[in-house]
């Protein structure tokens, strides 16, 4: 009997590598492997023609000397701070007006949904036109509200990140998403109970939402640091990282060294030292979380 039982328990463990075996090689093959090779080529010069080149810490004794990577920090840093907390303010807003029952709620919820999930490139394009000068929609709109003359917002420096912001609020019904959940998981006794005691609506988001729903923003704030890191397609279809690299995005200029310039060695440096700034902000937001941070029925010494 114990021989059956072992034979039995070990056809399940092959069976069960057996299933996860496409996984395990996909992950080796597009996960594994790249992430090795890029640690790897850091070290060398190779243009993917002739044999890689051993130069030691070469490239990153470059890299810090190169304008070009700290403008590429500098625009990525400047749209990160500005889009971030836009993004978890507008997302919230948005799901709080979305979690009150009301007619034809589920097409509202779908309708906010529907644009972080439109292909990247298609919503460039409409963002494109929207923001032409001479017969964009957003300008007529403030012409004609406002009489106010709009910007050329993607040609001037001084107003393309701003647009690039304003871009990025439309796509935040995944954080929205995200936000319902997390309202729904507030007890309905715990708003009754401060109604008796006589707290306003403001009393009542201050209080008991925003500590309740603290480790969903917590998610978000990590989510959207490092999608905001990790931008390219606005850059790269709208600008071009233009106009005077005021649209620079760090993932960009590492697209130009490894694709347009074939420094594959330089570009594998850039993409360690932006996996290490990105695991030090969101090791500083773990760190963080302790002080703003409440999850339900842990005990804080």
């Amino acid at each position: 009997m114990i021989e059956i039982s072992l034979g039995i328990k070990k056809k399940d463990i092959i069976a069960g590598y057996l299933f996860i075996l496409p996984w395990i090689i996909g992950f080796l093959a597009f996960i594994a492997f790249p992430v090795i090779m890029t640690l790897l080529l850091g070290f060398y010069e190779w243009n993917l023609l002739d044999p890689p080149k051993l130069v030691g810490v070469k490239n990153y004794v470059e890299l810090f000397k190169d304008p070009l990577f700290w403008q590429s920090l500098k625009v990525t840093l400047f749209y990160a701070v500005l889009s971030v907390p836009l993004q978890l303010i507008f997302a919230l807003f948005i799901a709080l007006l979305l979690e009150r029952e009301c007619y034809g709620l589920s097409i509202y919820r779908a309708l906010y949904y529907l644009p972080s999930v439109l292909p990247g490139v298609a919503v460039a394009l409409l963002w494109m036109w929207i923001f032409n000068p001479e017969f964009g929609i957003l300008n007529f709109l403030l012409w004609k509200i406002f009489r106010i003359q709009g910007p050329a917002w993607l040609s001037d420096e001084h107003w393309v990140i701003p647009a690039l912001v304003l871009m990025s609020l439309w796509g935040v019904g995944g954080g929205m998403i995200i936000y319902l959940g997390g309202l729904k998981n507030i007890p309905n006794q715990l708003y009754e109970a401060a109604e008796l005691d006589g707290c306003n609506f403001w009393q009542r988001f201050r209080f008991i939402t925003l500590p309740m729903l603290s480790p969903v923003v917590f998610f978000n704030v990590v989510i959207g640091i490092i999608g905001a890191f990790q931008t390219f397609t606005q850059a790269y279809v709208m600008t071009n990282g233009g106009p005077n690299n005021a649209t620079l995005f760090y993932v960009l200029y590492l697209y130009r060294n490894a694709f347009q310039y074939l420094r594959m060695g330089y570009a594998s440096a850039l993409a360690w030292i932006l996996f290490l700034i990105v695991l030090v902000l969101t090791l500083s937001v773990f760190k963080s979380s302790s002080i703003w941070v409440y999850y339900e029925g842990e005990v804080r010494k």
